[in-house]
């Protein structure tokens, strides 16, 4: 049972909960979830409450992909689509009164986030990056990091130390593309899903 300050949301294409603070300032995250989850996966609602529990309006919402269907990855030509769901999310928590809207999201939601912040350096105040999937496992070759060099958003990203979608070395090195500021905070023994501490953030 959702708590009494979680409530849904579904405002066109946007669908998900809404996370209200005791004392709301003008502040909120949009809060996404990975390629192979939605937005009530159990980190996703830790983060939300503790961004709520700070005075942030959280909205954690599906992507697109998601409403779509509900299990299996995203296909590469929808990606737009999710970018564009992104978006709207971030419209909704501004039509809610927050002047300043952050963008978050764990792997794929992450990465769809930055790209969207690349595209359009307006859409948010920075970003949340959980997990970014630097490179499939093993594939350390196929860098995901086009877009970095256009990313003018701070952001900070959030990486466990076990994580085979990039080592944290690896990461620190991508960082070195962004030319806004960026902060890495490293998780120790923590893999793709940060589940050292069960989520005790």
């Amino acid at each position: 049972m959702e708590s009494a300050n979680i409530t849904q949301f579904r405002e066109g294409s946007v669908r998900g909960f809404l996370h209200r603070p005791d004392e709301p300032g003008s502040a909120g995250l949009v809060l996404t979830h990975g390629a192979g989850s939605n937005c009530r996966a159990p980190l996703i609602v830790a983060v939300a409450e503790a961004f709520c529990s700070a005075g942030l309006l959280v909205l954690r919402c599906d992507l697109p992909f998601r409403q779509n269907r509900p299990f299996g990855p995203p296909f590469p030509k929808t990606a737009a689509e999710d970018r564009a769901g992104l978006k709207d999310a971030i419209t909704a928590l501004r039509d809610l009164g927050c002047t300043k809207a952050f963008l978050g999201g764990h792997s794929y939601g992450g990465r769809q986030a930055s790209i969207l912040a690349s595209e359009d350096p307006e859409v948010t105040d920075a970003l949340l990056l959980m997990s970014y999937p630097l490179h499939p496992p093993k594939k350390p070759d196929q860098l995901r990091t086009d877009h970095f060099p256009r990313l003018q958003t701070p952001s900070l990203f959030l990486h466990g130390t076990k994580d085979p979608f990039g080592s944290i070395e690896e990461i620190v090195s991508a960082l070195g593309l962004i030319s806004a500021p960026t902060k890495l905070v490293s998780i120790d023994g923590a893999g793709h899903d940060l589940a050292r501490g069960k989520f005790d953030l």
